[in-house]
């Protein structure tokens, strides 16, 4: 199978600019560029795919460049429905560190700053040298630009296309770099991008995008959207990142091997027939945490997610370390708890049960457990032995609504 022809079977081709870039991709030699803008100081899982593109290019004899959006995240890229909230340049400034410093810890890329080539540019000469080369009717036609025409776009916003054109003219001129990969979103301005280049220099660029990746309910993870699982650890644990993986829905499990792994297509395809064999013993998912997890944060930090998420969950919580439970499990209710308490009393207190008679209720029908063991004694009282580490109480009700006690 071909480059060209492993990226289409892992679904990652949605659009090219040109018949012609099949070969060229099969070839190698190509210098490419992928960008960002510097809206967090960390990418996320939606970039992941992208980057995961460069590197099997990288893989195939072509050269990776990251842009990150110095100038354009300062602007704003349209959204289909409403204006971005423009951020501050100090955050701006503190974004590019961050996602500088990832990216080439994680992918190992060259980075390189739009503001860098576009700051000492005054309005005049952007008008003169770039603007007078968009038509506004071709501009209009773009389907991020079409979507805002009711609703309304600034001057801004609508500018934000030339800019990014500009960047691929940039690259083009002092890297070579003749092809511009991204999401399906950005196809509208690689496509600018390559007019540019056409009109500018009478020359041919590419331009390739990937379908997005949507969480399961086709939505794009993203900051903006509320569902960004972050490739920072520390903003998304390898722990937090190995339970939304295993908990997929099986629907998606398959095409997020192939997107977001380096298993060849045969590996996939026998992983595919014992998933479909036995279900229920998800291992496919875990074969998906694994290579993620291990991928970004390293085989260390993949098993302690897989110890973690296997202790948290069986009578064995009570050998792992407070603190790694706390950030574990940062989302689910918190309470204080103290010693001497009767477990009725405290799981009102708590607000775990509404009332002293359903306490007893969930109590007595083995549905109480503390650090995940059965509690059936009406008359339990909570002692210093029952905290993990003198710190922390796990209440669990029912089958998976989970409490967190801290000492008092």
């Amino acid at each position: 199978m071909t480059v060209f022809e492993d990226l289409k079977w892992r679904g990652l081709v949605q659009d090219i600019s040109d018949e012609a870039l099949i070969e060229k991709i099969n070839k190698g030699g190509l210098t490419f560029y992928i960008g960002t803008d510097p809206t967090a100081d960390s990418m996320h899982i939606g970039h992941y795919s992208s980057f995961l593109i460069s590197k099997r290019l990288e893989r195939a004899g072509h050269h990776p460049i990251l842009l990150i959006g110095g100038a354009t995240g300062l602007i704003g890229d349209p959204k289909p429905t409403s204006e971005r909230p423009m951020i501050s340049k100090s955050e701006v400034e503190k974004n590019i560190k961050g996602l500088k410093a990832q990216a080439e810890s994680i992918f190992g890329f060259e980075v390189v700053d739009n503001y860098e080539w576009t700051k000492e540019i005054n309005i005049i000469d952007f008008l003169r040298d770039y603007g007078k080369h968009f038509n506004i009717n071709y501009m209009l036609a773009k389907d991020k630009v079409k979507s805002r025409i009711e609703t309304g776009i600034t001057f801004a916003e609508f500018s934000y296309m030339i800019l990014q054109a500009l960047d691929f003219l940039h690259l083009f001129k002092t890297r070579n770099c003749t092809l511009q990969v991204a999401g399906s979103d950005q196809w509208g301005n690689i496509t600018a991008g390559i007019e540019l280049i056409r009109k500018k220099c009478d020359k041919t660029a590419y331009g390739m995008v990937m379908p997005l990746v949507t969480d399961s309910n086709g939505v794009k993870f993203g900051k903006t959207e509320g569902n960004a699982l972050w490739l920072d650890k520390n903003k998304t644990s390898s722990y937090e990142m190995y339970q939304y993986l295993i908990n997929l829905e099986d629907s998606m499990i398959i095409e997020y091997l192939k997107k977001l792994t380096f298993l060849s297509k045969e590996e996939i395809e026998e992983i595919e027939k014992r998933h479909n064999e036995n279900p229920e013993k998800r291992e496919a998912h875990k074969r998906l945490a694994e290579e993620i997890i291990t991928d970004l944060h390293g085989k260390e930090e993949y098993e302690r997610a897989r110890i973690m998420s296997e202790a948290l969950f069986s009578e064995d919580i009570t050998k792992l370390p407070a603190n790694d439970i706390i950030s574990s499990l940062k989302d689910i209710p918190t309470f204080i708890a103290k010693e001497d308490t009767f477990l009725v009393d405290l799981l009102v207190e708590a607000s775990i049960c509404t009332s002293k008679r359903e306490a007893r209720e969930m109590i007595s029908s083995g549905a109480i457990a503390i650090n995940n063991k059965k509690e059936m004694n009406l008359e339990k009282q909570i002692t210093k032995e029952d905290f993990i580490e003198n710190k922390i109480i796990l209440i669990k009700k029912g089958k998976k609504r989970y409490y967190l006690g801290f000492y008092k």
